[in-house]
C-alpha cells in the first residue's frame, strides 16, 4: 500500500519540536501526521487498498513516531475492549458518505460529545479511534478523497479545541507517559472509563444529525 509515505522535508520540519515548546501550528501539524499514520494502520489492518499517489502524504518520523507507536498501542486496546463501537461508524451514526459536509459535521459532532466532560489521553485516543474507522468505512464505500477531509477536520478539531491543552503537557509526547510502568489492567480501566458511554454518544448524535438528512 502507498497511502503514505515519508518526506524528509516533513521529518526535518519535525525533528527538533520535542527539543522545544511546540508551537499551535506545529502541534496541528502533528496531529494530522498522527491522525495519518493511525488510518493507514487500520486500513492495512482491515486489509482495505488504497493506493493513489497524488494523494500521498508524510508520515511521522523521529520522536514524533514513538509517539505514534503508542497512540497505535492505546488504540489496538480501547479497540479491543470495545469491538464494535470504533467499526461501521457511518451505520452507526446513519449518514452518507457522498457528502463532505455530512461527514463533516458528524465527525464534529461526535468529536465534541467525546470531550463534553473534559480532556484525557483516553479520549484523545478515542478521537483518533472515530477518525480511523470512519476513514476505513469511506474507502470501503469508494470515497477515498473523503479520507484527508476528515484529516483536516481532525487537524481543524485539535487547533480549536486541544492545542491548549497539548501545549500544558508539552506537546505530543506527553502521552508516552501513559505507558511507562503502568499495569496493563490499570490502562485498560482509564481506557475504559474515557469511552463508557460513546454508545451513548453515537446515538445522541444520531437524533442531532436526523433532522438535516
Amino acid at each position: 500500500m502507498e497511502v503514505l509515505r515519508r518526506s524528509s522535508v516533513f521529518a526535518a520540519e519535525v525533528m527538533e519540536v520535542f527539543d522545544r515548546s511546540p508551537t499551535d501550528k506545529e502541534l496541528v501539524s502533528q496531529a494530522k501526521a498522527l491522525c495519518r499514520d493511525y488510518i493507514n494502520s487500520r486500513l492495512i489492518r482491515a486489509g482495505v487498498s488504497w493506493s493513489k499517489p497524488e494523494y500521498n502524504a508524510p508520515v511521522p518520523g523521529g520522536k514524533l513516531a514513538e509517539v505514534s507507536t503508542v497512540l497505535l498501542r492505546l488504540g489496538d486496546e480501547l479497540e479491543y475492549i470495545r469491538p464494535n463501537v470504533y467499526r461501521n461508524i457511518a451505520r452507526q451514526l446513519n449518514i452518507s458518505l457522498h457528502s463532505e459536509t455530512v461527514v463533516t459535521d458528524a465527525f464534529l459532532a461526535v468529536a465534541a460529545q467525546i470531550f463534553t466532560a473534559g480532556i484525557t489521553w483516553g479520549k484523545v485516543v478515542s478521537l483518533y479511534a472515530v477518525a480511523a474507522g470512519l476513514a476505513v468505512d469511506c474507502v470501503r464505500h469508494a470515497q477515498p478523497a473523503m479520507v484527508h477531509t476528515i484529516v483536516d477536520c481532525l487537524g481543524e478539531f485539535v487547533r480549536k479545541t486541544l492545542v491548549t491543552w497539548l501545549k500544558r503537557r508539552g506537546g505530543w509526547a506527553d502521552i508516552t507517559k501513559c505507558v511507562v510502568n503502568t499495569d496493563p489492567s490499570l490502562r485498560s480501566h482509564w481506557l475504559v472509563a474515557a469511552v463508557c458511554n460513546f454508545g451513548h454518544f453515537l446515538k445522541a448524535i444520531f437524533f442531532v444529525l436526523l433532522p438535516e438528512r
